[in-house]
């Protein structure tokens, strides 16, 4: 059962004049060793769950490999040619979802699990000689909470019970009731009845209802379903049976408390009132005009108002006819909103938290499960913001009033975004300032996020560094052109700006490379 289970500032940024991209590759010869990645290509314990067999070996060379070896030793077969990109990303998830238990919190050490998606957005962003530095990052990460799991317990996944996996025709409903109940080991048997016999889509739009209906872990059951389900996208659905059952472990978390199927806790009451207001909603929702209005005016309720207020001002835009791009644009500013009130662990959590649920919006094939998605979404910034009042002062700040910086460019060059990396993690408030005043005089957007990204591999010293980058540079295109500026400008309040200390990540990686 699961239960057993730094570079200078100056000649940091330098880009083509011709193209204007920031950031040219020439600052890392050294991976130059490596062959370069495409955007087109990107026997254990018998108490252990086994892998299939093209992937096993390569499972348990990164479980036994020491720390301070592995990159050399999965460089060596990259470099001759043994091993490709996703052989890698498809061994290190599933190293982590072995060898890391998703419990007390689906968070601190199993990050190694949550990042490998956002470490493989940063790869699939980068230019094609640097892809292999996230993916070295992930790696060294997946060490580093393989030996906290082994000082708490040393906790394996192990094999599923066989006489319990429900048959085809039973799998959807045994895993509902399974999850409605918080039975661990009849979640256990169902979720791999789920892998086994149904539909991606479908089992997509069971996992993102389930983790989006509590509000533990501070949004992370919500993160581990999105990325999760977009790691398989990458890595092959044939992966999905020991992921589904992590998940399903994962979601039913429920520390220090009382079966939630009997007791009304605090967690989750948004959930509960929100699947009842959802009940009685049969009013037209998709498509829906875009609302620039409605936005600000749900950005106000999210400031002052409760979960319940929030949501039902969410709910109350799509049944007058406001379409749902319109409602997420309130929810992406509210999230960076509290950004510039209270940089931290909170804040950035309502921000991916955000991601992972607008993803399970665009993704779900149920209507129900969109929805729900949505309004917990809105009920969820609330609790996130109310949680900044005891980690110190939450100022006051509003993310539509936030003033550009005035510039004597016409329109704003490498320089100018030079000088927002600097301000980053140094003058918060100066750094988005400028980046708002860059974007609406035309500065490259695209150049800005190439060289935040590089930041976050030569200054990231964590998951949160990468899943949050990951977040806003995917959420960002999917604002209403009105509000993307101020989103990014206020994403700069999390970032690492170029003034950051080195992580050594790229020397450790010229090491390992000879």
């Amino acid at each position: 059962m699961l239960e057993t289970m730094n570079l200078p500032r100056r000649s940091f940024l330098r880009g083509s004049a011709a193209s204007g991209c920031a950031l040219g590759v020439g600052a890392l010869p050294f991976l130059g060793k490596l062959p370069s990645l495409s955007a087109a290509e990107i026997a254990p314990d018998p108490g252990a769950v086994r892998f299939l067999p093209e992937i096993e070996p390569l499972v348990q060379l990164i479980e036994r490999t020491p720390a301070e070896d592995l990159i050399g030793v999965v460089a060596k077969r990259v470099r001759d040619g043994s091993l490709r990109y996703r052989e890698v990303l498809a061994a290190l998830f599933l190293a982590g979802i072995r060898n890391v238990q998703p419990r007390p919190h689906v968070g601190f050490k199993f990050h190694a699990v949550l990042v490998v998606h956002s470490a493989h957005l940063a790869s699939m962003a980068s230019p094609d000689a640097e892809r292999w530095l996230p993916i070295f990052w992930a790696l060294e990460e997946f060490k580093r909470s393989q030996g906290a799991d082994v000082r708490e317990g040393d906790w394996t996944m192990a094999p599923v019970d066989e006489g319990r996996v429900p048959p085809a025709g039973r799998a959807r409903d045994a895993f509902c009731k399974a999850m409605d109940t918080w039975d661990v080991e009849a979640a256990d048997a169902a979720s791999a009845a789920v892998a086994r016999h149904l539909p991606t889509h479908e089992a997509f739009a069971l996992f993102a209802r389930y983790g989006a209906r509590d509000f533990r872990s501070i949004g992370h059951k919500a993160i581990y379903v999105a990325n999760a389900f977009r790691t398989l996208t990458h890595i092959g659905e044939q992966h999905a049976e020991p992921v589904l059952r992590s998940l399903s472990y994962a979601l039913l978390n429920h520390r220090g408390e009382p079966n939630p199927a009997g007791a009304e806790l605090d967690a989750d009451l948004p959930g509960r009132r929100n699947a009842e207001a959802l009940a009685g909603f049969d009013r037209e929702w998709r498509g829906g005009r875009v609302d620039g209005g409605a936005t600000r005016a749900l950005l106000a309720t999210l400031r002052t108002g409760g979960a319940e207020e929030a949501s039902a001002h969410a709910l109350e835009l799509l049944g007058s006819g406001v379409g749902a791009a319109s409602v997420f644009d309130a929810l992406h500013l509210a999230a960076g909103e509290l950004l510039m009130r209270q940089p931290g662990i909170v804040a950035l959590h309502a921000v991916t938290t955000t991601n992972a649920l607008r993803y399970a919006f665009d993704t779900a094939a149920d209507d129900a499960a969109r929805q729900f998605a949505l309004l917990q979404n809105a009920s969820f910034l609330p609790l996130f913001r109310d949680a900044m009042g005891g980690r110190g002062e939450v100022r006051e700040a509003r993310i539509d009033r936030f003033e550009a910086a005035p510039e004597t460019e016409a329109k704003p060059g490498p320089e100018t975004l030079e000088a927002v990396l600097a301000d980053i993690g140094r003058d918060r408030a100066a750094a988005g300032s400028r980046l708002l005043g860059y974007l609406e005089r035309g500065g490259d957007r695209a150049a800005y996020a190439d060289a935040a990204r590089r930041l976050i591999f030569l200054k990231g010293t964590n998951s949160h560094d990468y899943k949050f980058s990951s977040a806003i540079f995917e959420d960002d295109a999917k604002l209403s052109p009105e509000w993307r500026a101020r989103y990014l400008a206020a994403t700069t309040y999390q970032l690492r700006g170029s003034s950051a200390k080195d992580n050594g990540l790229a020397a450790r990686a010229e090491r390992a490379l000879g």
